[in-house]
């Protein structure tokens, strides 16, 4: 960030930059980690955090900043936490009770998919995305269960931003992309086959709103030789279609 660039920055904007500072690998800073991410002064940094921290935008135990209790209860209230998480949860609970494996909700944002929602129960994914994480949507279950459902222009648009390898398996020809999410309609689900870990696989299915449109997906998500999608697709479409159901009676 350039010295013009801070200079014309406002209060929201410093703050915005501290919180932009943290990640799911960052969860924790010191004051010289929050300078270095920032891009600020680190006199800005520790006047901005101060006022952030009688806010409840920030907490800081000990010599480390992360973000503050006050920030998660707002979050709570967004329409997408608060109206899509409440439908869908109890779907998201019986699929978990039926597969025993972790399961998780998503929405697009961007190019990426935001994990809004994850169960894990007892067998823990440390290398999946926490809540609130994002992975990209051209080779992961959910993003693929969407994207099938998009606009051409929002499927174009992912497909524009690069498809990296993230693994031997990851499909990175937009033509093989396509087909993926050209079947998904006929086979009710999207599948992820250890494109993103290897050795972890995913399907998912659409979850959509009151007017027919996708808004997001689910997914059963887990060691490959569990997460069968002959196995579990019937399960993860039957509790996609319930939620549906469910998200569109609230509206």
């Amino acid at each position: 960030m350039s010295p013009a660039e801070r200079d014309g920055m406002g209060g929201l904007d410093r703050a915005a930059a501290i919180l932009g500072a943290f990640d799911a690998g960052h969860r924790e800073l010191t004051l010289a980690g929050l300078v270095e991410r920032s891009g600020l002064p680190r006199s800005t940094v520790h006047r901005t955090a101060d006022k952030m921290i009688r806010l409840g935008w920030l907490d800081k135990p000990r010599d480390r900043y992360r973000v503050g209790n006050r920030l998660f209860e707002i979050s709570s209230l967004a329409p997408i936490r608060h109206e899509l998480r409440e439908s869908v949860l109890p779907f998201l609970q019986d699929l978990h009770h039926a597969t025993r494996t972790t399961v998780q909700l998503g929405v697009l944002d961007g190019t990426q998919i935001l994990v809004v929602e994850k169960i894990t129960g007892h067998r823990p994914m440390p290398m999946l995305e926490q809540v609130g994480g994002a992975v990209p949507a051209y080779c992961s279950g959910l993003g693929r269960a969407i994207l099938a459902y998009s606009d051409p222009a929002v499927v174009q648009k992912v497909l524009a931003a690069g498809l990296p390898a993230r693994t031997p398996r990851t499909l990175t020809n937009p033509v093989a992309v396509m087909r993926e999410l050209t079947a998904v309609p006929d086979q009710g689900w999207a599948v992820d086959r250890e494109e993103g870990v290897i050795g972890v696989s995913c399907v998912a299915a659409p979850v959509f709103g009151p007017l027919g449109e996708v808004v997001a997906a689910m997914s059963v998500t887990g060691p490959s030789k569990l997460v069968r999608a002959d196995r579990i697709g019937p399960a993860v479409r039957l509790a996609a279609a319930a939620a549906s159901r469910a998200y569109a009676k609230s509206h």
